[in-house]
């Protein structure tokens, strides 16, 4: 028996689009904040590669490697920044708005760090 596959279009101003479905391994995978903005990434700047990985069924599980680098990559930041900077659990203890405001300060810098060195790169 042969295996026919029907392929539907939809139209997109003058353009016959495929409809493509996600596999079911892509379709179980959820992205987190990192993912989804390296899959917005890739669509706006990197289309190629973006229509690529999305042909072969390997989107959202890039997005997904990539997002748990970041996650990886943001904690070993923040500990180590955390370390570097003095800002312990002593700290927290003995004023809390100093501990709140040194962390917030802390964790944007590594997000930044992250975005540039992952995310947009």
């Amino acid at each position: 028996m042969e295996n026919k596959t029907k392929i539907t279009y939809r139209r997109v101003g003058d353009f016959l689009i495929p409809n493509l479905i996600l596999p079911p391994e892509e379709a179980n995978i959820t992205l987190g904040k990192w993912g989804m903005m390296y899959k917005s990434y890739l669509e706006k700047h990197k289309s190629p590669l973006f229509n690529s990985l999305l042909i072969k069924g390997k989107l959202y599980q890039h997005c997904a490697e990539v997002e748990n680098q970041a996650l990886d990559m943001f904690d070993n930041l923040v500990e180590q920044m955390k370390e570097k900077e003095g800002v312990t659990e002593q700290l927290k203890e003995q004023d809390q708005f100093e501990w709140i405001q040194r962390m917030g300060n802390i964790q944007q810098r590594a997000n930044e760090i992250v975005c540039a060195e992952l995310i947009y790169a």
